[in-house]
């Protein structure tokens, strides 16, 4: 009893601290999803425009959550949960809806933002099942997913010229 007590606390501390949690959905790869922490579980929005996507995640189905420390980047703890998807006017929608709303950063639209997520996204809580996974001995490293992101090119040979040629004082 004392041990999944300790095992509760630990995955609502380090999940409330943590700005960012891995999901794997059933069969699918683990994403980075900014989350809050509300009334017992992790809840996101996303898969509408310009919101993080949520694939695999479906009402129902289980995922498994890793949370990783927010100042060393390293794993803290990986739990099971219970894919909960809140219909957009209730009253738990709502309540979901302003936490996150408080949290979202860069959003484009903040006035309109909730009718936005009432049409297009998805708000899902993440509830824990009380099973946590045990920290792995290797790394568990893998490649990074497709994205249309390019990186960067090398610096061209005459910019930093350019760039630090002293100006002509104007006349």
């Amino acid at each position: 009893m004392t041990s999944e007590l300790l095992g509760q606390a630990l995955v609502e501390e380090a999940t409330k601290k943590s700005g960012l949690v891995w999901v794997r959905g059933p069969g699918g790869p683990a994403r980075a999803l900014w989350h809050v922490w509300h009334e017992g579980a992790a809840c996101v929005v996303g898969d509408g425009p310009g919101e993080q996507p949520l694939p695999g995640l479906a009402d129902g189905t289980t995922a498994e959550v890793t949370v990783r420390s927010k100042d060393k980047g390293g794993r803290l703890v990986s739990w099971s949960a219970k894919v909960v998807e809140l219909t957009s006017g209730t009253e738990a929608w709502e309540a979901t809806v302003a936490e996150l709303k408080g949290k979202r950063l860069n959003a484009p639209d903040a006035e309109a933002m909730t009718e936005r997520w009432a049409r297009t996204c998805r708000v899902l809580r993440l509830e824990p099942t009380g099973a946590t996974t045990p920290l792995p001995d290797d790394s568990l490293a893998e490649a990074p997913l497709p994205t249309p992101a390019t990186t960067r090119r090398p610096v061209p040979a005459g910019l930093p010229r350019l760039l630090l040629k002293k100006k002509k004082p104007r006349r």
